[in-house]
């Protein structure tokens, strides 16, 4: 199983070569980028992004996925700019939300990447039928503008009414878009519910994963094995999909913890569940 790690872990600090390099020390064979502005600036064509597709074209380590963004701006948020929602039913800001996510597809151009990773909605979103109906028109028109890249967009199941598993399959067989896929993150699961029942309903389209763990309290993103998820059962599940996703860590950063020393670890431990 391919062992991969999302850039999250340094989501705070500008993403350099040097930061990659300790990610394959530890064990990555390839990567997932969090395209967050203040990590990668992803518009920043020229010098930022060429400075990380002259690493990837020297390392040989591939670029397994992109995280579509969650904000536009430079601050995460914090300083009052509106998450990037493509399941609006605002259709300027949902115009102004796919543009954004199209500078980051860009990144193709110079980096290649197999998957977009796109959430739909904000946490904690309710359902209704005019959000999941824009949903389908963004994700439709970053599919046509994702194929010529080379890109497919998967469909992250997040805490909200939008992205359950149910939903996720629902949405997949009402457009027929059967290239779209699901990359499972495996905290979500726990955090919503019953992490097997979960898993088995969008096993079939499984292209990816995030792998972190929580007390099922809240979305803490802590090494697997710190929280209250059984990562044997987990394991197994993942060994049964039948696209064979890869092992994506995607755990939130700590200061008093090396990255590249943990991760080894816990790859370890994952394969030998």
């Amino acid at each position: 199983m391919l062992k991969a790690i999302s850039t999250y872990v340094y989501v705070k600090e500008r993403l350099h070569p040097g930061l990659l390099e300790g990610l394959v020390r530890g064990g990555a064979q390839s990567i997932e980028i969090f395209a967050a502005r203040q990590h990668i600036d992803y518009a920043n064509r020229k010098q930022h992004v060429r400075e990380i597709a002259d690493w990837f074209r020297g390392s040989g380590v591939q670029l397994n996925s992109v995280h579509a963004p969650l904000y536009a701006d430079y601050e995460w948020g914090r300083a009052g700019a509106p998450p990037v929602n493509v399941t609006s039913t605002d259709r300027a800001s949902r115009v102004e939300a796919m543009d954004e996510i199209k500078r980051a597809l860009e990144i193709a151009e110079q980096i290649p990447f197999r998957f977009l990773i796109q959430h739909l909605g904000k946490p904690e979103e309710t359902f209704a039928e005019a959000k999941f109906e824009a949903a389908m028109t963004s994700v439709e028109h970053l599919r046509a503008f994702a194929k010529p890249l080379g890109v497919s967009i998967l469909l992250e199941n997040i805490p909200n009414e939008l992205s359950t598993p149910e939903k996720l399959v629902e949405f997949i067989h009402t457009t027929r878009m059967e290239d779209v896929g699901v990359c499972f993150d495996f905290g979500h699961a726990h955090l919503m519910g019953d992490m097997t029942q979960a898993f088995e309903t969008v096993k079939n389209h499984v292209r990816s994963t995030h792998v972190h763990d929580n007390l099922k309290d809240r979305d803490s993103h802590l090494w697997p094995g710190a929280g209250t998820i059984d990562w044997k059962q987990a394991m197994e599940l993942l060994r049964s999909a039948p696209h064979t996703p890869p092992l994506l860590l995607e755990i939130e950063g700590d200061e008093k913890v090396n990255p590249a020393e943990k991760m080894a670890e816990a790859f370890d431990n994952l394969e030998a569940m």
